[in-house]
């Protein structure tokens, strides 16, 4: 599957669960807000495709992608940066 199938595909759960995809420009990576009742998924412009794909697989493992069809390929990155999330969690030291 090439990349920018990958990301089309990422983009369009993110409309099934209701959210608007926009790229923007500035100092940040991306991720999803809400805007009044607007739910909206911010990517940066200028990051390389590798780094939109992953910003948006990582704020769909946030919100949780539910009973929707995705294919293996893709249902794969988007399981890999909830392992990636879990892992960059703080541990406790008590």
């Amino acid at each position: 599957m090439r990349k920018q199938d990958i990301l089309q595909e990422l983009e369009d759960i993110a409309k099934k669960l209701g959210y608007r995809v926009r790229y923007e420009k500035g100092n940040f990576v991306g991720g999803d807000c809400r805007v009044h009742e607007e739910k909206i998924l911010v990517v940066n412009k200028f990051l390389p495709i590798e780094g939109r794909i992953s910003t948006i697989a990582r704020a769909l493992s946030r919100i949780g992608v539910g009973n929707i069809f995705i294919t293996p390929q893709v249902r794969k990155l988007i399981d890999d940066e909830v392992s990636t999330q879990k892992s960059e969690l703080p541990r406790s030291t008590t």
